[in-house]
Order: structure tokens, then sequence, then C-alpha cells
């Protein structure tokens, strides 16, 4: 999402476009996607009208419209010429794509600054500061009903239990009783984050444009320095660092992990994709042309035939891969299908 905002953006600003006009157009756009997101979580198929007290808020659309836009508008605000191309590596400022964006950077820093402050200061009645366990049967039955910490308090206050996801994963393993939407407003600061690090690699495109080396050196400086925070953050373990990879949570380690496997594999298909033509991205290039239809798609008939059907063993991974190979083939298929005929939704 990053890289695709700030070459979207910098691609309509440069063709006269007004920064008034454009404001509109990410509102509307953010508008649109919270609003199908809301739909589609809340699927009532033949049990009867649905009740507005138990309506599920947040979302992945939702987050995503959130966070397109901050993200969107961030840059919006401060948004500058791309400089000219350089020349020569030695005649460009080595970090121009860092310090021409401090001021984007320094909200970044302080939107985590209050994440980290929330996630590990905020009290939560009736559970240890900074918790970040799943609650229930989790840590030995200590903290049945602080699951998710400050963000599932967080949420439980500010939107009710009955407005957030009613089986968050830890109700499987740990039979966890309080509501828990792992798409809930604590994580959408980590989000952001993580989308403005996207953004950062699309300026590093713009700003080195045709200097592959340049490029290289920094999707390499970038995996590096972020991999080198989720080591730092998780003691390079599973559970015992500062703070674990944790999905549920979006922690901060988690985005750092997931955006540095991101600059490595940039690293490795812009020489072979974008510099070489090596290869063109199909078949994932197609559900990328139509991703907010295929995503509506896969969950509005998740559970119809043939994209789901009933398994011999519902506990073997083997089984659940075959199912989600055959489902994900697809819905390429059909991205594939919409591409050649030339059938696009656009938000």
């Amino acid at each position: 999402m990053g890289s695709s905002i700030f070459l979207s953006m910098t691609s309509v600003l440069q063709r006269g476009c007004s920064k008034f006009r454009l404001l509109g157009k990410i509102a509307w756009r953010s508008f649109l996607l919270i609003c199908i997101g809301i739909v589609i979580v809340n699927p009532n198929y033949c049990l009867g009208p649905l009740s507005w007290e138990k309506v599920r808020i947040p979302g992945v659309l939702q987050r995503l419209g959130g966070t397109y836009f901050v993200v969107a508008v961030l840059e919006l605000l401060f948004a500058k010429p791309v400089p000219e191309i350089c020349t020569s590596e030695r005649s460009c400022f080595s970090l121009l794509d860092i310090t021409s964006s401090w001021p984007q950077w320094l909200f970044i820093l302080m939107l985590e600054g209050v994440w980290l402050a929330l996630t590990f200061f905020l009290p939560v009645p009736g559970c240890p500061t900074g918790y970040l366990g799943p609650g229930g049967l989790g840590d030995w039955g200590k903290y049945p009903n602080c699951t998710g910490g400050a963000a599932g308090y967080i949420d439980r206050l500010l939107l009710g239990g009955h407005h957030l996801y009613q089986h968050p994963s830890s109700a499987v393993l740990y039979h966890t009783e309080v509501a828990y939407d792992p798409e809930g407003i604590l994580g959408t600061i980590n989000s952001i984050v993580m989308a403005f690090l996207g953004v950062q690699a699309g300026k590093i495109l713009l700003y080195y444009k045709d200097q592959t080396k340049s490029i290289l050196i920094r999707f390499a400086a970038w995996g590096c320095f972020l991999g080198f925070i989720s080591v730092a953050l998780t003691k390079a373990s599973e559970n015992e660092g500062f703070i674990p990879v944790n999905k549920n949570l979006w922690s901060i380690s988690y985005v750092t992990t997931l955006s540095s496997f991101a600059f490595f594999i940039l690293l490795v298909l812009y020489p072979v994709v974008d510099v070489k033509g090596l290869w063109t991205g199909a078949p994932f290039f197609y559900p990328g042309m139509n991703s907010i239809l295929v995503y509506v798609g896969h969950e509005v008939f998740a559970n119809y035939f043939p994209f789901q059907w009933r398994l011999g063993d519902s506990e073997a991974h083997k089984e659940h891969l075959v199912q989600n190979t055959v489902a994900t083939a697809l819905w390429v298929l059909i991205a594939y299908v919409l591409y050649k005929k030339k059938v696009f939704w656009k938000i």
C-alpha cells in the first residue's frame, strides 16, 4: 500500500491535480473501504436480520481504509517535488530519501511512541501493566479476562465487546471468553508505521530512478536494519523477547519482521522484474490488478464450494494446505479472466 500511495500521488500531483481535490479523493476512498469492510465482516446468510447492537466495527478493510487515509494525508501535507535524477551516486546526498521526509518521520515516531506508551504503561483493570498475553488459560489462568492487554481493553472500552470479533484465535487454544479483535484500534498504529515503510520504498525507487546499485543498496540496508530491530526486540526467540512477534496484536516486532522480509524480497525481485525483465510477475500480477474485488470475493465465498469443502481430518495441515492452495489458484484464475476481459473494480 505505502509504495503505491507515494508513486500514484506523485504522478497525480505532477499532472496538476490540486491538493484539495486529491484530499477529497483520499477521504472518499477511505470511506468506501471502511463501509465495504463493515458490510463483508457482518454476514448473516440465512440467520435473519443482524442486530445493530452486535455489528462488528473493526476489520481488515476498515484498517486498510484508516491506514490509507492517515498515510496518504500525511504525504499530501508534506509533498515535495521529486528531485531531478542524479547522474552519479556521489552527486546525491545518500540520505535524501529520508531527510526530505523528516516531518513525516517525526510524526510516525511520535505515533509509535503512543503505541509503546499505551501498550506498556496504560493501567488495565485486573491485569498486569504491559501484559501481552492471550488471557484465558494462558499464564496458568492468572489473567483470564486480559486477552490482548491494553489493545483489547481499549477496543472493549471504546467500541464495546459486542462490536468486536467474537471468535479470536486465542479462544481455540486458551479458551478465552472475552471478545478480542485482531484489527482493533491500537494495532492500527503499527499498520500505519508499516505502510509508511512502504512509502519509503517508493521514494527509493523514484529518488534513485535508473540507479540500480543505489536502489539495491538501500533495499538491503533497510532489510538489515529492520531485521536487526526485530532480533533486538524478540531476543531472537519466539516468546522470550521484550516484544514478541504477534500478529493478533500487530506488535512493532511483527511489523519490523515483515517489513524486513519485504525489503529483501524487493532486493531480489527489482533486478529480476524491473531491470532485467526476466519475469513479468505473472500469475501474481493478475490478483494485484483487482485486489479489492479478489479480497471481497474471497470473504463472501470463503465457505462455499469449490473454495472450501468438508475435510476428512480438520486437524491435518496437509488437507488445509491442499484446500487453501486450490482456493488461491481459483482466485488467481478468476483474476486472470477478469484481466483479459478488462474488468477492474477500482475505488
